[in-house]
């Protein structure tokens, strides 16, 4: 769902930790470790499917599939040919966003930020689909931005959405 890396001025430029950092659901059932690369910044998506599924914007880090270990039950839900999302079955915290291959394995993380502890100070990286934010929602500070139009002309994504 996150687009590659950019400073918020636009120029290219990544930023990346190494973990271990451990967050957990709502109820405790599900645990997740980043022991690897992940991104420290957090981005946010406004498209309607993401606005349907948190009830007004989707927030996430991103980590490498590898760096991620997950324990516990999860419940899966395959929300396009390409993605899934998956929360708690106990509590119904959400856990993740994911683009997956065609075997359904995930290519990396998009993790809710709010399960970390290690989240609490990261900034904002990026922000999608701002048209379509919610006025409850809208973000300032200077951060990368991508309209619905801007950002489905270089990503895959749900026609309709």
């Amino acid at each position: 769902m996150q687009t590659p890396l950019t400073q918020a001025d636009g120029t290219a430029g990544s930023t990346s930790a190494k973990g271990p950092i451990t967050g957990r659901c709502l109820c405790g059932a599900v645990t997740i470790t980043v022991a690897g690369h992940h991104d420290p910044r957090i981005g946010a998506c406004h498209c309607r499917m993401c606005q349907r599924w948190s009830g007004g914007l989707f927030l996430c880090f991103t980590a490498d599939a590898p760096a991620v270990t997950v324990t516990g039950q999860v419940t899966r839900y395959r929300s396009s040919s390409f993605a899934e999302r998956a929360f708690c079955p106990s509590c119904g915290s959400h856990l993740w966003f994911n683009d997956v291959d065609a075997d359904g394995k995930p290519l990396s993380y998009e993790l809710m930020p709010g399960l970390f502890d290690a989240a609490h100070d990261w900034p904002l990286r990026s922000e999608i689909y701002t048209d379509r934010a919610l006025a409850a929602v809208r973000l300032t500070g200077n951060h990368r931005r991508k309209t619905r139009a801007e950002y489905e002309a270089e990503n895959p994504f749900v026609p309709g959405d």
